[in-house]
């Protein structure tokens, strides 16, 4: 058991189990399939728990885990890089009012009481003013964070995967996860299937079977309607943020 060489680090409905489970369909890719939250919530719980969860791996295997909290953890770039500095980090993004639609309609489906999507957005309606406290909406600008992890970490060694590409190129985002990852090329668009009831791919085979894989029923849900112009208002709202995104990375994600 060794500890990850690399970890996906976020974000929170972006896509990053679709990413886990399609790298593990590669023969040199081992991976935790819960969520550790080691460098959140149980750091005080040491390396030494940490590397107990990780599967056994052969040497030239990668060892993998996912915990997307991390992207927006605070303390969550110094703790990893004082494991490594090496590490390999892997962050999933999509269009952060789709992305914040996709946080609301989850945490809908376990608590139905909460208040609207609408009234959550704004701190006052009539000002237009919009709550950057709210988790949903914090998770989006991904600038802010980003900066946070380029203390410590070169840009170079965090690779952004756009998670609407993941949907409409599976193949193609994966050929640079594995490009990345300095792996062969095997993971390659004859592993996928579109299926059109979630609207999304699925694997033709799963990791240690033989059956198609399609992501759970809390993946692909429906998301509410929301009024146009609050919609608008965080598109206006993002889009310094995401022009910033943009330039840190040098990568276009197309959301404007």
């Amino acid at each position: 058991k060794r500890l990850p060489q690399a970890i996906i680090i976020g974000v929170k409905k972006g896509g990053t189990r679709a990413l886990l489970e399609f790298l593990r369909v590669h023969p040199d890719v081992r991976a935790v399939g819960a969520e550790p939250h080691f460098f959140d919530r149980n750091y005080e719980r040491g390396l030494a728990w940490y590397r107990e969860l990780m599967p056994k791996t052969l040497e030239g295997q990668i060892t993998m885990e996912k915990t997307p909290s991390y992207f927006v953890t605070k303390e969550a770039p110094a703790r990893i890089s004082s494991m490594s500095k090496g590490t390999k980090l892997i962050v999933v993004v999509r269009d952060p009012v789709t992305r914040a639609i996709s946080d609301y309609t989850q945490t809908l489906s376990k608590k139905p009481d909460i208040p609207t999507f609408e009234s959550l957005t704004f701190k006052n309606r009539t000002t237009g003013l919009i709550d950057t406290s709210w988790s949903a909406i914090q998770i989006g600008i991904y600038a802010k964070h980003l900066e946070n992890w380029l203390l410590y970490f070169p840009i170079g060694q965090i690779l952004f995967v756009s998670g609407e590409r993941l949907i409409s190129d599976p193949a193609g985002e994966l050929g640079r996860v594995q490009d990345f990852l300095g792996l062969k090329r095997i993971i390659t668009d004859k592993h996928f299937y579109f299926n059109k009831t979630k609207g999304f791919p699925c694997l033709k085979k799963a990791e240690g079977s033989s059956k198609p894989h399609c992501l759970g029923k809390t993946k692909g849900r429906t998301h509410p309607d929301i009024d146009q112009e609050v919609v608008q208002r965080l598109r206006d709202f993002y889009r310094p943020f995401n022009m910033k995104f943009y330039q840190m990375t040098g990568q276009d994600f197309g959301w404007d």
